[in-house]
């Protein structure tokens, strides 16, 4: 029985919560359980001969970040204006092509319609749009970045 087969279902039962798993391929078959004393570490029993098996990794604790730098600035401008965020997962692109002027820059006035930025998904070019008039005073994506759903991308002053 193949390695990873039997990790799976050393994660399966830990995930489950079930006691004991028995698995039969052809004429080698697998048993896992679980004992009271140890519910962390499955006991494995093999029928042909065992071979070594690693146990399964440990997850690394947790280590707490610090929040990155200018992340402060950000909130602080996320409070002042109207945010506008990514309608789906792509690429950023500030400019309609390389090397072109880019559709807006902070400090610009914009008026809602006017085209902010294109995101490309799939091959296809998406313009994203202001759906206010306003100052833009902060753009949160860089150029040519990979953005999610939802990510904010511009934040623009209404005026």
């Amino acid at each position: 029985m193949d390695l990873r087969k039997i990790k799976t279902l050393i994660d399966l039962l830990e995930q489950s919560g079930i006691a004991e798993i028995e698995v039969k391929e052809g004429e080698e078959s697998v048993r896992i359980c679980r004992t009271a004393a140890s519910a962390a570490a499955p006991v494995l029993q093999y029928a042909p001969p065992a071979m070594a098996v690693p146990p399964p990794p440990v997850p690394a604790a947790a280590v707490p970040t610090a929040a990155p730098p200018g992340a402060a600035d950000k909130i602080i401008a996320l409070t002042r204006g109207h945010v506008v965020k990514s309608p789906m997962v792509g690429t950023f692109f500030r400019s309609p092509s390389p090397g072109a002027k880019a559709f807006v820059d902070v400090g610009q006035t914009v008026k809602q319609g006017q085209t902010l930025c294109i995101i490309e998904a799939m091959k296809m070019l998406n313009q994203i749009e202001a759906d206010v008039s306003g100052v833009v005073i902060e753009i949160l994506a860089e150029n040519e970045q990979a953005v999610q759903f939802d990510q904010p991308l511009f934040v623009i002053e209404p005026t």
